[in-house]
């Protein structure tokens, strides 16, 4: 085999249909799902991006839904770390608006045979500080993401070396062939480091005042703790071919409500916001615009090795008891669907008719529960023993969070289990993904996950018994098995069947809980315009095309 990917101009990968919706909310909603007699429907176009800027623009106040964490993503990677990061790293390759693949720090990848992969990397690149970024630096970049313990390892798990073959070649030897590792490599596991800053800096690096260590069209300018981030144009960006609109983006955080209010006020012109329902509170302001694309999001309970929840018993019952159409009435306004699996739609990047299907027909995670589910769900907590055994759902205190873990805790009750919510500070939350101590107070946590690829083998690795995400609660060496024959599948139709007996498996033992979906969902002034209105905000560098709607 000898397959070439020239990454000069973009190479689609499949987003799904395009098309223009209105979203109808409900207001006055309960959370389990009544509603009251007020409608808000909002004309949100859907596709991958705005309309596109007629100039540049100064600076633009950008609302997230949380403080950034940390700049080193293989410590963590929040969303609102991502959504700064994608403007101030590049990648190995890039994420388009569209979903597609295009060059990133790499302007080639041949797949030389089925377990070679040569990259050829650009050499008119340069960091942040001037220093030019060597073949010798992203190769240590990538070992810095495969090293154990790194957040972005698992994307490096079939890789059994990875070496500089010529001045301007990586070789990456893989164990079998891998159908998503070149898309793996527009994400954070892709991202360029400059080792130089990493190794100055140690254990303050990615921290407010710390030396930037990436190569991207902006950089940070400041961090003030509790307060903002700011991110400016680099000036002397090495990609000539990228012209950025905005000269500065101010990142401001707050809650939800906070958001629209500031949107509403005129003092913020833009933001990604985490809760598509908080888009209901524009339905009536002319002077905010809705968008929403594709995305591969959805809001899942993610379970932990605590106890209660190794049993697979357990918690197959809780999906079945839970009210996911209360869910998203109480928490999205409507404005998401409830779901089935742990990964959304714009996932489904070929094969897209068959992962339909195999939707469709997928059971154990109900709209809302029948008493037939509600009697199986109580047969099984009686089968694990687990009458009036009692568990944790942590939150992080917003309202989306609580409304899920409402949820959970009422349908523990509605099985015979006992259940309690522990609030997580926001600024520790993202730590269950890192810290076992911290997942050891909880037996589930609500969050919003997302994958970098649109395809579904992307998510469902994270059932094999060693993935970093897996935590303690799943293991098949059966599962294993089919993860690691899907990803040496490179014919579309044959990786799709796989993947599909994985998402089976995944269902049937309910490894993590689904609820709703999201697709991505941007609320701007309307005066400022150009960015994706796809999920591609969390990796392309989306504040390059963020300008003004007049001229």
């Amino acid at each position: 085999m000898k397959n070439t990917l020239h990454l000069g101009a973009r190479t689609a990968i499949g987003i799904g249909a395009v098309a223009a919706i209105a979203l109808t909310g409900c207001s006055g909603s309960d959370a389990s799902g009544s509603a009251g007699a007020s409608k808000t429907t909002i004309d949100a176009p859907f596709g991958p991006t705005t309309p596109a800027a007629t100039g540049p623009i100064d600076s633009v106040t950008w609302m997230l839904g949380g403080e950034p964490t940390t700049m080193d993503a293989d410590i963590d990677a929040t969303t609102a770390d991502d959504t700064v990061l994608a403007n101030v790293c590049d990648r190995l390759m890039q994420v388009q608006p569209d979903l597609s693949l295009g060059a990133g720090i790499a302007t080639e990848a041949e797949w030389t045979d089925d377990t070679h992969v040569v990259f050829t990397i650009r050499q008119d690149a340069t960091f942040h500080d001037g220093s030019p970024v060597s073949t010798a630096d992203v190769l240590w970049s990538m070992e810095r993401h495969a090293a154990e313990g790194a957040a972005e390892s698992d994307e490096y798990q079939n890789v059994v070396s990875m070496e500089q073959t010529a001045n301007d070649e990586i070789t990456v030897t893989t164990t079998q062939p891998d159908a998503i590792f070149l898309q793996a490599m527009a994400g954070d596991g892709g991202i360029i480091w400059n080792p130089r800053v990493i190794e100055a800096e140690g254990d303050d690096f990615g921290g407010p005042g710390s030396a930037s260590a990436c190569s991207g069209p902006y950089r940070v300018a400041s961090w003030e703790p509790g307060s903002q981030l700011t991110i400016e144009k680099f000036d002397d960006y090495w990609n000539t071919d990228v012209d950025p609109q905005a000269e500065q983006v101010v990142f401001r955080w707050a809650d939800e409500s906070a958001i629209a209010n500031s949107l509403a006020a005129g003092e913020a012109q833009g933001a990604y916001l985490e809760n598509a329902g908080a888009a209901a509170a524009f339905a009536e302001n002319s002077e905010v615009s809705v968008f929403q694309g594709p995305s591969t999001n959805a809001w899942v309970l993610e379970a932990t090795d605590r106890g209660l929840l190794t049993n697979s018993e357990v918690r197959r019952a809780l999906s079945l008891a839970l009210d996911r159409s209360g869910i998203a009435s109480a928490a999205f306004s409507g404005l998401a669907q409830p779901w089935k699996t742990p990964v959304g739609a714009g996932a489904w990047g070929y094969e897209a008719d068959s992962f339909e299907s195999a939707f469709d027909a997928l059971e154990g995670a109900p709209d809302k529960p029948s008493d037939d589910d509600i009697a199986k769900a109580k047969q099984l907590i009686s089968d694990a023993g687990a009458e009036g055994e009692s568990l944790v759902v942590a939150s992080n205190g917003s309202s989306t969070h609580n409304v899920i873990a409402n949820a959970l805790v009422s349908a523990a009750k509605s099985v015979g289990l006992e259940a309690e919510i522990s609030v997580v500070p926001p600024a520790q939350y993202g730590d269950f993904y890192s810290d076992a101590e911290l997942r050891g107070t909880a037996d589930l946590w609500p969050d919003e996950y997302y994958i970098s690829k649109n395809d579904p083998l992307g998510f469902y690795k994270n059932g094999k018994s060693d993935a970093s995400v897996n935590f303690g609660v799943y293991s098949d060496p059966e599962y294993d098995r089919i993860v690691d024959e899907a990803y040496a599948a490179t014919d579309d139709a044959e990786r799709a069947k796989l993947t599909l007996e994985l998402q089976q498996r995944w269902v049937d033992n309910a490894v993590w809980i689904p609820v709703v979906a999201t697709p991505a969902t941007l609320v701007m002034s309307n005066g400022v315009t150009g960015v994706p209105s796809s999920a591609a905000f969390i990796y392309y560098p989306w504040a390059v095309d963020l300008g003004t709607a007049q001229g």
